[in-house]
């Protein structure tokens, strides 16, 4: 049966408009699959509160809290949504069944989805709710405490906040809700904010259009040939741009279950050796942790094959943020049985647009992030910096392209990133070199778990290389003519680090990336550390400029 589309006036009682949705794809395609699917086929699992969820329930739950947000709303705020405009509203929730349920209940009321991370401090969550102008708090009851701080401390007392409570209570037939025939969502209005990562200055509220939550994540789950069948391992941030339209939205699209759980390597081993996952999607650091506890753990353990037989049931795994070093890329190719792990592209400000393809993908060279996705080029970009024209108006060249600041080269179709040209290109000795290069031969090394290479000023070269790296054995040093010693076979001369700092670990951002402005502040600028960094004296004779 398909989902019933009506208009106000047919409706007859006034009761009745709290069972209807908006007309948005998004939104029928989830009561498309409560009218297909019985209450058996789980549209979301929440292995955190144990709650499972199907799509019929899963839109009950969606009502009645956007029912009841809209019941709490100030009358200047119900009145901008009523007319179509811009209304923002944060969503302060962990991954899981909750933060589901909030998500589609601010698109079904019209607003648009601000999700930020419950772990941040009050005082850059007050700097998210002030730079996105959110006139409302939707928030799961753990995080009261900081959903109460915010409250008091937002000056404006229109300013709305609830929790996200009562779900699992009401049951409606399929047929009892409806899609409106008169209430569509505008697909170039405001539908997401995204702040960028701040790893090259203070995060900026990317504002995304409603399209990317349907036409652009449904091109990605096209892309993948994602279906009802699938079950997704969900363990990204749900306030990054990667945790919502490649890993949760186009699974919500496409009918299949989508798993949270926050990620622990142990867990992940767990759950894939039940059988029951057919997609994972991770970022490098996810993937080198996880191979680090098959080869101490699992390789040689009892029940080895039964772990690998998880593996090897995926129909595929992807990676982002930054590229798979090579060794680790191959180890999984390995242990997967011949499947490449699909590594993309993107940004917060157009999500993905390079993809490693799903099939016939032997042909896509070592280190390369794949092909454009067709159509990308398309007005699924964002819309604006909130609050921020003089950085939006920078961020397009004259003919209306959005400069990502990356740096890339291309081979046929097929892209290689090199990094950002901000941080990532280290201009020395005339030489630009691209850190990605370094680094990915400093990771293949035996001993090394984790590495950042960035530029490091010096009057006589513009640049030094310099390297943080993170052993696999803490309890172990390494010496920078070891390491240049041992990349001489890989690395031009002018390549070769001549800073090296060993650290205990690599911050990274909830996204997996790490702020490497930051940590050349702290590591090599700072004065701090100036005992601990290893320098290799280069005689100017021997690294003369290139013109």
């Amino acid at each position: 049966m398909s989902p019933t589309i009506v208009s106000a006036c047919e409706l007859g009682r006034p009761s009745d408009l709290e069972n209807t949705l908006p007309n948005f794809p998004l939104l029928a395609r989830l009561l498309g699959f409560a009218h297909r699917f019985p209450s058996t086929h789980i549209a979301i699992r929440d292995n955190t509160s144990g709650a499972c969820s199907s799509h019929l329930q899963l839109l009950n739950d969606v009502l009645f809290l956007r029912n009841y947000l809209y019941s709490l709303l100030d009358e200047e705020v119900r009145t901008m949504l009523g007319r179509q405009e811009e209304v923002f509203i944060i969503l302060l929730a962990p991954p899981g069944y909750e933060y589901t349920v909030g998500f589609l209940a601010i698109l079904a009321l019209g607003a648009a989805i601000v999700p930020i991370s419950p772990h941040v401090p009050i005082h850059e969550a007050l700097y998210f709710a002030e730079k996105s102008t959110s006139r409302a708090l939707l928030f799961h009851p753990k995080y009261i405490d900081l959903a109460t701080s915010m409250q008091k401390q937002i000056s404006s007392k229109r300013f709305t906040s609830a929790a996200i409570t009562s779900l699992f209570n009401k049951t409606l037939a399929a047929d009892s809700i409806y899609i409106s025939s008169s209430n569509s969502l505008n697909p170039s209005g405001a539908g997401l904010v995204i702040f960028t990562s701040g790893t090259t200055g203070p995060p900026k509220a990317v504002v995304l259009p409603r399209e990317m939550l349907s036409s652009g994540t449904q091109a990605l789950a096209d892309h993948y040939e994602i279906s009802p069948s699938d079950t997704m391992l969900h363990m990204m941030p749900v306030h990054h741009i990667a945790g919502i339209t490649v890993c949760f939205v186009p699974f919500l699209l496409a009918g299949a279950c989508v798993t949270f759980e926050p990620f622990n390597v142990e867990r992940v081993w767990a759950n894939w050796k039940t059988g029951r996952f057919t997609v994972f999607g991770g970022v490098p650091t996810m993937f080198m942790r996880l191979m680090r506890y098959y080869e101490e753990h699992i390789r040689f353990s009892p029940d080895h094959e039964s772990y690998v037989q998880g593996v090897k049931g995926h129909r595929f795994m992807m990676s982002g943020t930054s590229a798979l070093p090579r060794p680790l890329r191959l180890k999984w190719f390995d242990l997967s049985g011949g499947k490449r792990i699909l590594e993309r592209y993107g940004t917060s400000e157009f999500s993905t647009c390079i993809l490693t393809p799903l099939k016939r993908n032997e042909n896509v060279p070592d280190g390369s992030v794949g092909a454009v996705l067709p159509g990308c080029d398309t007005p699924g970009i964002f819309l604006r910096y909130h609050e921020d024209v003089e950085a939006t108006q920078s961020a397009f060249d004259e003919e209306g392209y959005y400069k990502t600041g990356d740096i890339a080269r291309r081979e046929g179709p097929y892209y290689f990133i090199l990094g950002r040209a901000s941080i990532d290109i280290i201009k020395s000795g005339g030489y630009k070199i691209s850190a990605f290069d370094i680094e990915r031969e400093i990771i293949s090394l035996e001993d090394v778990a984790e590495v950042s290479v960035m530029g490091v000023a010096d009057e006589e070269f513009g640049q030094r290389v310099a390297a943080v790296v993170v052993l696999k054995d803490l309890s172990k040093t390494l010496s920078i003519e070891s390491l240049r010693n041992s990349l001489r076979a890989t690395l031009s001369s002018y390549k070769l680090p001549t800073m090296l700092y060993v650290a205990q670990e690599l911050k990274k951002t909830a996204s997996g990336k790490v702020p490497k402005k930051a940590l050349r502040a702290e590591i090599f600028e700072s004065g701090r550390y100036v005992k601990e960094i290893q320098i290799y004296w280069l005689k100017s004779a021997l690294m003369r400029a290139k013109i």
